[in-house]
């Protein structure tokens, strides 16, 4: 035990000692523009989540997957708009480009979207029925994932022939062209990350609008807090929990288009 101490206390000694604060300094700045950016995508992607988790408080260990299905949605839909690897969506200009990425947006969240209430309907509905507990939940929740990853890497390339649209997806395509807008010290912000911040914030303010100002917000609301008594008040509460799965999987859908903005060759390496 004193040995362990002893490497552990070592381990930390050098860890310290490692740690270049003037390389934290120097970099601040840049390290913050890109926190807020994967921060506003990630916060996205937690909104959904936490939709579930609070309305049946399932650990959905396959909202990753839900976001995965959004990215190869919103790029199928590209391709479908006739855009191949390594085109540039931004080269058809301004106005197109938004138009674009609208589209896009709206095709990774309908993929995704579907995707989590046929996630529902398929794999916790039936436990739901059968009043199982909430380990069985958990693990279904584990193998819904495994079940997608290997559907993407080894079932949809079979049934599309190994294309997207018809289109070998071996290269990104870049939906705006990055510049900076501001620059400050060693660190710039581009309008890339002002994109992604701003629809990431509008769209979680909308959800908020949407559970707090709505009929159908109140009655996630209701379910969360007390499912018998929302029932009993003429609540459906398997029409609550379906559309609280499709309002993550739509986020997700939308953080997804966001991600691909930050990293284009991200579809690279989904589903891998």
């Amino acid at each position: 035990m004193s040995v362990l101490a002893v490497a552990g206390g070592q381990f930390l000694a050098d860890s310290v000692i490692s740690f270049d604060l003037g390389a934290l300094a120097r970099n601040f700045w840049a390290l913050t523009v890109d926190g807020l950016t994967y921060g506003a995508i990630y916060a996205l992607v937690a909104v959904g989540y936490t939709l579930v988790y609070g309305v049946l408080r399932l650990i959905n260990f396959a909202h990753s997957e839900i976001f995965m299905l959004g990215m190869f949605g919103q790029y199928a839909t590209l391709m479908l708009l006739g855009f191949g690897p390594s085109g540039n969506a931004y080269s058809e200009g301004m106005v197109m480009t938004v138009v674009y990425l609208g589209i896009a947006m709206l095709g990774g969240m309908a993929v995704a979207g579907g995707a989590a209430v046929g996630l529902e309907r398929v794999a916790y509905r039936p436990l739901r029925k059968r009043g199982a507990p909430s380990l069985v939940f958990l693990i279904t929740a584990i193998g819904a994932s495994f079940v997608i990853q290997e559907f993407v890497h080894f079932v949809l390339p079979k049934l599309t022939g190994g294309t997207l649209g018809g289109v070998n997806a071996q290269q990104p395509i870049r939906l705006v062209e990055a510049s900076d807008v501001l620059t400050f010290g060693n660190a710039s912000i581009s309008n890339v990350e002002i994109v992604i911040v701003v629809s990431a914030l509008t769209l979680v303010l909308a959800a908020d609008t949407f559970i707090n100002r709505t009929k159908f917000g109140r009655g996630i609301r209701a379910v969360a807090q007390d499912p018998v008594t929302a029932t009993l008040m003429g609540v459906s509460r398997e029409r609550i929990i379906m559309l609280t799965f499709l309002i993550g999987g739509i986020l997700a859908g939308a953080a997804a288009l966001l991600y691909t903005l930050r990293v284009p060759s991200g579809i690279l390496y989904s589903g891998g």
